[in-house]
């Protein structure tokens, strides 16, 4: 197994992109245009007991401010969503339940105007307890949040596999610890923005997300109109790491758009976009237990996701997270429970490596901790317990494709494994550690794709897939292309638009590339047919008669007599040919009949990676300088080895931020850091000088797409929480890996140390 295949075909845009000349929703305007802004709740928990908006509508320019008590006495609308739990307003209904939570939108002629009278909105609030964190929330006699769930719970999932507690009991030895990773901002460049007008009945909305017919199906259950009346686009998007996945602002600026009759602009500022999704915050109790040999016989896991004020995708999301607390290994005797709760702070949905970060920060910490008290080299008590094929996961599903012994390898060799750190300069250490991960892809999803074959031989490609970066429409074209057997530059592919593009269900999860790659496949396949079935009329012959490939008809009993796709429409008077296709998954967890007995399959496949990492610790300051990184990722067949490289680098800086010093800070149940100057994101100058990666591929060349964007991102912090542990001797159970906790862990060791030397 190597990295060996797929071709880098240039991207289109390229030029574009370097010259800032790409389109993004950010830069559309439209006559008529108005703007929206929201009044925010100061408040982490308060009954909303009045709302005055007399001063503001005396700004002028101001044309409305639409509260939520306006919003519910209409009839005509349904003022919640959320799937699968629609438990948000638009704006603030009886209560707001965080600080910065919507409470009204003031409509204005221009955003000067408009920013002027949010402050003059006069909101009385009656301020309620509150409560932040998950364990709390969780407890009896804690806030609640809404009514309808008086256990702030919002999603619990339960997994049993084989006799955890007699394994435990029966084990050498018993590791427990706990690890707990903070929430954490996306901070995509592009700031989330949207645009709505009503034409009559009919919605038309152009919106940086990810999921476009996620909204359109959310917006025509609000407003009770019939599918298809609304038309959902979107252009490049400037970033998401998921926190543009499914419906965020689109419900607001729609009903502002309703209030006034006026297409209606909104895009949020940066500090909003810190008040509008997190990562969710994830506390994680782990316990496993050994033979004196390494072999891992039972694990016990309880994760508490915080899902923030509101349900988002946190119902299902911390389903996703129990299928992977096992982590890549086989154990025979499992016992998972997950639990999203509750809680006054900012809603929280996918962060890139969705659930998976925080979990894979806690087993692959803590199987270091093992390995060092066994004695045993960290590496080969992973290769001691992989998985691999045939083994059977505490969801009872038998293992297929899994390639962690050549992630491993590749890991090994990358980092100089079998090779001591050079010596570190006086007051620092250095160390070397590793990781892997496993994560599920979103299932059941679907993908639909539609190939479009002009009169002049051009092909439109139809795709809902969603650039932001990630490079979707290059590989949406180089499959189709590839497919097709035809040259890219005869494709013709436009910007997601519900009106024209069929359904997909979310670019996310890693996903696109699998369940779109098939859904082109097919959508190709059924072209081809087509043609093949209008050549042999043409000719009078069987369809098995006729090959299609190139761009052109062809007759297997006379070589030579072709004739290219465009010439058989036009012999058959036709404008155009269509292929369609589809790839749906026809079963999954959210499909699962009890959430508390999950078993059976759980996704179409298992996305494997890991990173490994060699650290400076400056000793007198606590610092963490990341010297080396190496990311990889099983890819099954590689469509574009370059943009697999950068999608592997890419996730080892985009981690290396919740790693050492990301964090959503809450202060009297308020984010104190919504802003750029407080909250840190890596810059150049947090790269490692040395920065690899890998893409391992199958050897059958028929082997199916594994999706790259997140496969090395999870391994990416107990990789060099690792490293420090081999440099230092200290474990540090929290993220980020902070000077300050450095430095408490080392103080803490020298004074372990020196009691140990006194009792001797």
């Amino acid at each position: 197994m190597a990295e060996h295949g797929g071709r880098d075909a240039r991207m289109r845009d390229a030029e574009a992109r370097v010259v800032g000349t790409v389109e993004f929703v950010l830069d559309v305007r439209v006559e008529g245009m108005v703007h929206a802004q929201a009044v925010r709740s100061p408040y982490p928990h308060a009954v909303i007991r009045a709302v005055r908006t007399d001063d503001a509508l005396k700004v002028p320019g101001v044309l409305h401010v639409l509260t939520g008590a306006e919003l519910e006495a209409d009839p005509s609308v349904d003022p919640y969503f959320g799937s699968p739990r629609p438990d948000q307003p638009v704006v603030a209904i009886g209560k707001a339940r965080y600080a910065g939570d919507p409470v009204a939108i003031v409509i204005a002629e221009t955003t000067a105007a408009a920013a002027e009278a949010v402050p003059l909105v006069d909101v009385e609030y009656s301020e309620l307890p509150y409560v932040v964190d998950a364990l709390d929330a969780a407890r009896p006699g804690a806030p609640v949040l809404h009514e309808a769930w008086p256990d702030n719970n919002c999603g619990s999932w339960r997994l049993r596999h084989g006799d955890c507690d007699r394994a435990m009991a029966e084990a050498d030895r018993v590791y427990s610890g706990t690890y707990h990773s903070p929430s954490a901002s996306h901070v995509p460049m592009e700031p989330m923005v949207c645009l709505a007008q009503w034409h009559g009945d009919r919605l038309d909305v152009q919106t940086s997300a990810q999921a476009p017919h996620a909204v359109r199906e959310a917006l025509e259950r609000m407003f009770g109109l019939a599918e298809g009346a609304v038309r959902v686009r979107t252009l490049n998007l400037g970033g998401a790491y998921g926190a543009k996945t499914q419906v965020k602002i689109e419900p607001m600026v729609a009903c502002a758009a309703r209030a006034v009759g006026r297409p209606v602009r909104m895009e949020l500022a940066r500090d909003e976009m810190f008040q509008t999704t997190a990562k969710h915050a994830a506390t994680v109790q782990l316990s496993t237990g050994v033979r004196h040999d390494g072999t891992i016989v039972a694990r016990r896991v309880s994760v508490a996701y915080n899902a923030g004020a509101y349900a988002l995708s946190s119902p299902g999301a911390s389903g996703q997270g129990l299928t992977r607390a096992n982590g890549p290994y086989t154990i025979p005797n499992v016992s998972i429970d997950c639990v999203a709760t509750y809680t006054n702070t900012v809603p929280t949905c996918p962060f890139r490596g969705a659930m998976t970060s925080q979990l894979a920060f806690a087993y692959e910490s803590q199987l270091d901790e093992i390995a060092a008290d066994l004695g045993m080299d960290p590496l080969a008590l992973r290769r001691k317990n992989l998985l691999r094929d045939g083994d059977v996961y505490p969801t009872g599903e038998q293992m297929h494709d899994l390639h962690y012994d050549a992630v491993l390898d590749d890991l090994e060799h990358a980092i100089g494994w079998d090779r001591p750190p050079e010596a570190a300069p006086p007051g620092k250490a250095r160390g070397k550690g590793l990781a892997i991960m496993l994560k599920n892809t979103l299932t059941p999803s679907r993908s639909q794709a539609r190939l479009r074959l002009r009169a002049d031989g051009r092909v439109d490609v139809h795709s809902s897939s969603v650039e932001m970066g990630q490079g979707a429409s290059a590989t949406v074209l180089q499959l189709a292309a590839d497919h097709l057997g035809i040259s890219a530059d005869r494709l013709v592919r436009g910007f997601p638009d519900t009106d024209v593009t069929p359904y997909d269900t979310t670019t996310s999860s890693s996903r696109t590339t699998y369940a779109m790659g098939l859904a082109l496949q097919r959508a190709a396949t059924d072209l081809k047919a087509h043609l093949r079935t209008l050549a042999a009329r043409h000719w009078h012959v069987d369809p098995q008669d006729v090959t299609v490939g190139g761009g052109s008809v062809a007759r297997r009993q006379e070589p030579g007599a072709d004739m290219a796709w465009e010439e058989l429409l036009s012999a058959a008077d036709l404008a155009e040919l269509v292929g369609e296709g589809t790839f749906a998954a026809d079963f999954g967890l959210l499909l699962m009949d009890d959430p508390h007995d999950v078993h059976g399959p759980v996704t179409v496949h298992w996305h494997q990676g890991g990173a490994a990492a060699e650290v400076e610790v400056d000793l007198e300051t606590g610092r963490i300088e990341v010297l080396r990184m190496h990311a990889n990722c099983y890819a099954g067949r590689v469509v574009s080895p370059h943009r697999v490289r950068q999608q592997n680098q890419g996730c080892a800086v985009f981690g290396l931020g919740p790693t050492l010093f990301e964090e959503l800070l809450y202060q009297d149940g308020t984010v104190s850091n919504p802003n750029l100057s407080d909250y840190m994101i890596p810059s150049i100058l947090d790269v490692p000088e040395v920065i690899t990666s890998s893409a391992l591929e199958s050897d059958d060349p028929r082997a199916e797409l594994h999706g790259v964007g997140e496969m090395a991102l999870p391994a990416v912090s107990p990789a060099v929480a690792n490293a420090v542990f081999a440099a230092t001797g200290i474990r540090l159970t929290e993220l980020p890996l902070g000077p300050e906790s450095v430095l408490r862990a080392l103080d803490e060791r020298r004074r372990n140390d020196d009691q140990e030397g006194t009792t001797r």
